[in-house]
């Protein structure tokens, strides 16, 4: 626990997927510390008419959730869309609690999801090199000689993620100095540490061609000389790559992984592994039709 002696607060980005949200927060009625948390709610409103019902079947729902400490759930009456609600929300909750646990509508997470997201987010809290810690691994293949239970990559997570307000307050969302970085090669080589799959991200961002909030906090990361705390084994899966999600509109089982309920041993000096960083870089690999498809269509 916290030096507070508090719990970070839950906060959960739903649209207008019933299914998968009922999942999510079933598995999260299954943590150990979720009678203790509190639970804040984002439903975004319809994008066109057709959401409606959807939404209405959402609301619901929510309105009958149990088993947290206290609930809370904001409406919005119009789309905010999955970027400006995440940057809104997490600002408002971090001014408010100071610390956060963050989640999709998409999301199953172990009975010790919480446990362990509390754990990490009160070792790290005081590291200026950390900017988020994560329940999620990606797939990589860690090296034989890594004994760890937790690594650390050049990359922030959004899936099933927690942060600080000290950090947080540190993103330029506007991302000012794109002009002066897309002419330093350098700093682009260092930013795509974290995968080939950034840079492009954060160009097309900023032209408007994709919303991506998480692109542009993995570049605040970057900027800060600071990581991403992930563990070897998740404790977290994502449902929602079956084409329904609003950035997974293709099916895929790429991201899927098993979950696993083993006590992680948390240890606060940490250091950043080269081996490590490499396996997680190469991962996030683009395949060479993307590439090639990124130049031809956007010059990147």
């Amino acid at each position: 626990m916290s030096s507070s002696g508090t719990l970070a607060p839950i906060v959960l980005f739903c649209y207008n997927r019933p299914w998968h949200l009922r999942q999510t927060i079933e598995s999260l009625q299954l943590n150990t510390l979720a009678a203790e948390s509190d639970l804040i709610i984002y439903s975004d409103g319809p994008k066109q008419a057709s959401d409606g019902k959807l939404i209405e079947e959402i609301r619901s729902y929510l309105f009958g959730i149990e088993g947290f400490k206290s609930k809370k759930i904001i409406a919005s009456e119009t789309n905010t869309g999955l970027a400006a609600s995440v940057i809104k929300g997490v600002t408002a909750t971090l001014e408010q609690y100071k610390k956060i646990i963050v989640l999709e509508d998409d999301m199953l997470s172990t009975p010790d999801f919480l446990s362990f997201m509390n754990e990490a987010l009160d070792a790290y809290e005081s590291r200026r090199d950390i900017f988020s810690v994560t329940a999620y691994s990606p797939p990589i293949s860690i090296p034989a000689h890594y004994k760890h239970d937790l690594f650390i990559a050049p990359r922030a997570s959004s899936w099933g993620w927690g942060t600080w307000l000290d950090k947080w307050r540190l993103a330029d969302w506007d991302v000012r100095d794109f002009d002066t970085l897309k002419r330093e090669k350098a700093a682009i080589n260092a930013f795509t540490k974290g995968g080939e799959d950034l840079w492009p991200m954060l160009v097309k961002q900023q032209r408007g061609i994709i919303d991506s909030w998480a692109i542009r906090w993995t570049y605040a990361q970057f900027k800060n000389n600071a990581y991403g705390i992930y563990p070897v084994h998740s404790k977290i899966k994502n449902i929602g790559t079956d084409g329904s999600g609003t950035n997974f509109t293709f099916k895929t089982g790429y991201y899927g992984k098993e979950m696993s309920l083993e006590k992680v041993a948390i240890d606060p000096d940490i250091k950043p592994d080269h081996a490590v960083i490499e396996s997680f870089h190469d991962y996030y690999h683009l395949p060479i039709q993307l590439k090639i498809k990124n130049w031809i269509k956007y010059q990147i």
